[in-house]
């Protein structure tokens, strides 16, 4: 292998060991905070310039998946605060009739 070959060899190795790598399986797992979290650091990676194509694709796909997460968890939050207000308005409604 050349120094050059070595070296970029190297550089990727460095550069990889900064980030996690990218695993489809993990966002599943994940706390909303923690996903947003992972989120951020991502961005900050991209921004960075300093990502590989391969590692940028990885880092788009890790990213999609997890706001995927963060978006269903937020919706299924807002579901459930719809329920409890119309569950309000049922418990008030049934009073008064009942009044």
């Amino acid at each position: 292998m050349s120094d050059l070959e070595a070296e970029r060899v190297e550089g990727q190795t460095a550069a990889e060991s900064q980030q996690p790598a990218a695993n489809p399986q993990q966002p599943a797992a994940q706390t909303y905070e923690t996903a947003a979290a992972r989120v951020e650091e991502i961005i900050r990676r991209l921004d960075s310039g300093e990502a590989s194509l391969n590692e940028t694709l990885e880092l788009v796909s890790e990213g999609k998946a997890l706001i995927e997460l963060c978006a269903d968890q937020l919706a299924a939050v807002g579901d459930a605060l719809e329920q409890l207000r119309l569950d309000e308005l049922v418990s008030r409604l049934e009073g008064e009739t009942s009044a």
